[in-house]
């Protein structure tokens, strides 16, 4: 009994309208009605198909606004959109660019002869990536470190310290896109002067946790830009945590990340519609949502309509997909026709 009443509501908030008749299976054909039905429809034999299209935000994952500890006025800056990798400026302070090195642990000290710890060790890695050769790479920081210090910051415009601060370096786990330049030319760097995120496109979706069925990790889906160049995608983040609706009335949803899996004409925070497809079934009876009748006694029903009158006949039901119902029941055949309410 509360699965049905669980099924009436979801055809209730679908909008299907759905009749109360008492009836057995199969019931007698009721001749001599008075009105002939309003509107019939056939039985179809069909694959049915649990899809939706929802919007989405065409985006880069990952923005972030990166710390700045160098001191000074702002001169120069990277336009907006550009990628910069390991080795290269991020923006200038004064004259001496920041530089991008790759890792996890941020530059929170001064490293210099004798500093010991993984942010040694990572900084010795990204010398030795950048042709600098710090000897062993290690968690010390050695007088061949100091070495090849020197040489990058002197092949980098910075001046030949030795030493290793967070006011030439910003650390990121790799390549980063430009965002947004938040600090203009000419003004006191604040304490931060660039916005980023990573290099890859992706579609965020709010997806309504009423159509979280549709989604699965790794599960394919197709996206549209809106010049009508097409793509096809991958879910890769599924949210845990419902938000609450922005409107009064809305529904609950989940963040949805989907990463492309090639090129989409578009720009960052573009609308795009995304395509999603849950269950399949094949070669299945189906009728429109709104020819189902509950029966009192329990379940569902159809009216069939033929040359001896009407009669109605017990179903069960099964996927409901793009306004149609699966259905099964003694003696239902493709090509039948059944009632279908009117407006």
């Amino acid at each position: 009994m509360r699965r049905r009443a669980g099924l009436l509501a979801a055809l209730v908030a679908s909008g299907a309208v759905v009749a109360a008749v008492a009836a057995r299976e199969d019931g007698p054909a009721e001749a001599g009605s008075a009105a002939p039905p309003a509107r019939t429809a056939a039985i179809t034999r069909s694959d049915l198909v649990d899809e939706l299209t929802v919007p989405g935000t065409l985006g880069y994952a990952a923005r972030r606004a990166l710390p700045n500890l160098a001191r000074g006025v702002i001169s120069d800056t990277r336009p907006e959109g550009g990628v910069v990798r390991r080795g290269e400026w991020l923006y200038e302070v004064a004259g001496r660019p920041v530089l991008l090195l790759y890792g996890e642990t941020p530059v929170y000290r001064r490293l210099s002869r004798g500093s010991r710890g993984k942010d040694v060790k990572q900084l010795e890695r990204n010398l030795k990536a950048l042709g600098h050769d710090p000897g062993r790479v290690d968690d010390v920081f050695t007088a061949e470190t100091e070495k090849a210090v020197e040489s990058w910051q002197g092949a980098s415009g910075l001046p030949r310290t030795g030493r290793v601060d967070g006011a030439q370096v910003i650390v990121a786990p790799g390549p980063v896109r430009v965002a947004e330049v938040t600090g203009a030319k000419g003004a006191q760097a604040g304490a931060t002067a660039v916005t980023v995120t990573g290099t890859t496109l992706i579609v965020h979706i709010d997806l309504p946790v009423t159509s979280r069925r549709l989604v699965t990790p790794r599960a394919e889906v197709g996206v549209e830009s809106p010049s009508g160049e097409r793509a096809t995608g991958r879910v890769t983040s599924i949210g845990g945590v419902a938000r609450r609706p922005r409107e009064q009335g809305g529904v609950p949803t989940l963040d949805v990340e989907v990463t492309l899996d090639g090129e989409l004409d578009g720009y960052d925070q573009a609308p795009v519609a995304v395509a999603m497809r849950g269950e399949t079934r094949s070669g299945v009876l189906s009728v429109p949502v709104e020819a189902l009748l509950a029966v009192r006694e329990g379940g569902y029903a159809v009216r069939v309509v033929d040359n001896a009158g009407r009669r109605v006949a017990k179903v069960t039901t099964g996927l409901f997909a793009a306004g149609r119902v699966e259905i099964t029941g003694a003696g239902l055949r493709a090509g039948m026709n059944v009632e279908v309410p009117g407006d």
